[in-house]
């Protein structure tokens, strides 16, 4: 099958990968849908992601497709099933998955190459994260539960309530997300991020404000002179220590910060440790995502709340994936593409 393999640094390359005899309790789904993804950018331009891949190593992991071979001792899935998969399984034993934070397993198998022909899904995702998609569901859509429950982890920790008001920094599709789900919560978000087109996504999927921040030398002071509102929450969906420091700023006395952004490793952030203390700020950090909450963006993008036609503004054939790549990394301006994997998508 062809397939994108990550070599290393700013190093992905598309090659014939030989498929291989399915184990006990494993699938291969034919890919019908494959998304782009900030996560898989980081990853491309560090080279590896210490959880989640290490070169060489076939590459990405939002998809949907259809149940193409069924290996032994498989129960319940037949060639043919529509079906949506996580990127990861926990080991449902250690002492993690059983508080139910299966996100933070010391076990977690990931799962990458969605931008391939087929994906072989090892016998504990079959298990834990593999979803029927409805006959109606969108292939495309149904790509899109994976960040999607990343956010409605980030969601449930940070504990939003209908009517608080929300800011979002950064307007890639993580904050884009978070916006359109506050905004279904009852809750007014205000969107500070970078690029027109984007923030004119934020305003069309209910954001009540948008600020435009391209320019700003002080994220923090920008949007204060832009708005006057006292924020009870504020999303940090940036992932740089600039953007965690000036959330810190932006968030109310007795507000809640999410750090939802990962930073580079090793990344060092700043705090007034006045204000963290007289302010009383509740502070946290959401990652990945849990069996509980893939479930509910599945529910969430079949109920039609979030569409790929909200989210995805660029498609790209497989051959061509190294080109979009070097292109996102210096500034490519879609927010999602759709890699089109067989010629008829």
């Amino acid at each position: 099958m062809k397939a994108a393999v990550l070599y290393g640094k700013e190093d992905v390359r598309i090659e014939e990968v030989p498929l291989s005899p399915l184990q006990p309790g494993e699938i291969r789904i034919q890919i019908h849908a494959a998304l782009t993804c900030g996560t898989d950018l980081k990853v491309y331009r560090r080279g590896y992601h210490a959880k989640m891949i290490v070169p060489p190593a076939v590459f990405g992991h939002e998809l949907a497709g259809v149940v193409s071979e069924v290996g032994p001792a498989v129960e319940g899935w037949q060639v043919g099933d529509r079906v949506g998969v996580a990127n990861s399984a926990p080991c449902n034993a250690c002492f993690h998955c059983q508080k139910g934070q299966e996100n933070l397993c010391a076990d977690l198998q990931f799962l990458n190459g969605a931008y391939a022909e087929y994906l072989t899904v090892p016998a504990r995702v079959v298990l834990t994260n593999l979803l029927r998609l409805r006959p109606e569901t969108a292939f495309a859509d149904a790509a899109l539960v994976e960040p999607l429950a990343c956010v409605v982890q980030g969601l449930a920790d940070t504990r939003l309530e209908p009517g608080e008001r929300v800011l979002v920094l950064g307007a890639g599709p993580i904050g884009l997300m978070f916006a359109l789900l506050a905004r279904a919560q009852g809750c007014p978000v205000t969107v500070a991020g970078r690029r027109p087109s984007r923030l004119a996504v934020a305003r069309r999927l209910g954001a009540a404000e948008v600020i435009d921040v391209s320019a700003a030398s002080d994220l923090a002071a920008a949007v204060r002179q832009a708005s006057s509102h006292d924020y009870d929450v504020v999303f940090e969906a940036v992932g740089k220590p600039e953007a965690w420091e000036a959330a810190v700023r932006l968030v109310r006395k007795g507000g809640r910060v999410n750090f939802f952004g990962g930073c580079p490793a090793g990344s060092q952030v700043t705090f007034d440790t006045g204000l963290l203390h007289y302010s009383s700020l509740a502070l946290l950090a959401s990652f990945h995502h849990t069996p509980r909450t893939i479930r509910r963006a599945l529910e969430l993008v079949e109920q039609g709340l979030v569409r790929a036609a909200d989210f995805v503004d660029g498609q790209c054939e497989l051959e061509r994936l190294p080109e979009l790549f070097r292109a996102m990394a210096t500034g490519n301006r879609a927010v999602k593409s759709l890699i089109r994997v067989r010629p008829q998508l």
